[in-house]
Formats: C-alpha cells, sequence, structure tokens
C-alpha cells in the first residue's frame, strides 16, 4: 500500500513538473517560424487554447501533442524529454523524479517512457489509467506489445478477444486491434512494453 502511495504522491508531483512541455513546444513553434494562429490551424484548435497550452494553464491530451508534434514534423517523444539528466547518464539511466508525464488523471491517462530514449527496438511506457477511464475505440498499429499490471484492474479487448486483468496479470499481442477500460474505483498502474518504439 505505502509503494501505491508513493506512486500517487509521485504521479501527482511529475503532473505538477509537466510545465516544461509549454516551454518546449513554444520553443519549437518559434524555432519552425510558425506564429500561433498557423500552429492553431494545422492542428485544428483555437489560438487561445494554443497560448494556454505554451504557458502551462491548459493539460493537451495525448492525442493533442500527437498532432502538435506531427504538425511541427517532430516525434512525439519530444515531448517525454528528460529533465534535467545528468550527461553521464543520458540514454542510460531514467531516475524516477526526472520522467515527464503525458496526459494527466483528469483526461483519464497519464504515461511516462520509461526507457532512456526511443533509439533501441522497444520502449517501456509507465501507464497510469484512472477509475472508468477508457479508450472506447480500437486501436490498431503494426506493434507486438506486452504489459504487465501493477494496481488495480483493467479490461481489455484484443481482436474479438475480451480480459479481465488484476494485479500480477499480464499480456502480450501483435499487430492486433485492441482497446481498453479501467471498470475499477481505483488507479490500474500497468508496465507497457511496445516494440518498434510509437512516440
Amino acid at each position: 500500500m505505502q509503494d501505491l502511495a508513493q506512486d500517487a504522491a509521485a504521479i501527482a508531483a511529475q503532473e505538477r513538473r509537466a510545465s516544461g512541455v509549454g516551454a518546449d513546444l513554444r520553443a519549437l513553434r518559434k524555432a519552425r517560424g510558425m506564429t500561433l494562429s498557423g500552429l492553431a490551424l494545422k492542428v485544428g484548435r483555437s489560438i487561445g487554447w494554443l497560448s494556454q497550452v505554451e504557458r502551462d494553464l491548459a493539460e493537451p491530451t495525448i492525442a493533442d501533442l500527437r498532432r502538435l508534434a506531427d504538425a511541427l514534423d517532430q516525434p512525439l517523444s519530444l515531448f517525454f524529454g528528460p529533465e534535467n539528466a545528468p550527461e553521464d547518464e543520458r540514454g542510460y539511466v531514467v531516475r524516477w523524479n526526472s520522467r515527464r508525464a503525458l496526459g494527466s488523471a483528469g483526461q483519464g491517462l497519464v504515461e511516462q517512457l520509461l526507457s532512456p530514449d526511443l533509439s533501441g527496438s522497444f520502449e517501456i511506457v509507465r501507464s497510469v489509467f484512472e477509475p472508468g477511464a477508457e479508450l472506447a475505440e480500437f486501436n490498431h498499429r503494426a506493434t507486438e506489445e506486452a504489459g504487465y499490471l501493477i494496481a488495480g484492474e483493467l479490461e481489455m479487448w484484443i481482436g474479438r478477444r475480451h480480459f479481465h486483468l488484476r494485479p500480477g496479470d499480464s499480456f502480450r499481442f501483435k499487430s492486433e486491434r485492441h482497446r481498453w477500460r479501467n471498470p475499477g474505483t481505483e488507479p490500474a498502474i500497468a508496465i507497457w512494453v511496445i516494440a518498434p518504439p510509437v512516440y
């Protein structure tokens, strides 16, 4: 139980620390010579919303960040960037308190890149699914994925199969349509391995 409390505290602290996304986004937009209105038009959002994201007053969803990364011709992993990693640890170690979170509890899903970067053949992601959170439409990508549920419960639909996972359960699938839902009353925490990296 103490580990779960520490996990919850760490996630909350990281959500507060995730403010670097706005500064990174603004710097990249300016480096590309784009105006707020030009980028907002490309991603189908309002200028006001984009301005709030850049000032860390609004939290973009992972889907928003994916559209922003595409519009800026950058990988989504840019927004996972390690913060303040010592030079000799970059590419090798990710400290628990230096991971940047994407998403928010309010949006139902917070993800952290556990891999030092995306240069390898797979990535490891820590996903926290809030109670009631759901990926309602099937997702399909050309990847092999595996995961391990640490806490909570998670329903998964893989192809035509339905599974109800509890702590200690694990899964694997390859290039199959999938979706998920947290039917429980507490966050579900999973470690997810994806090959090749998608972020």
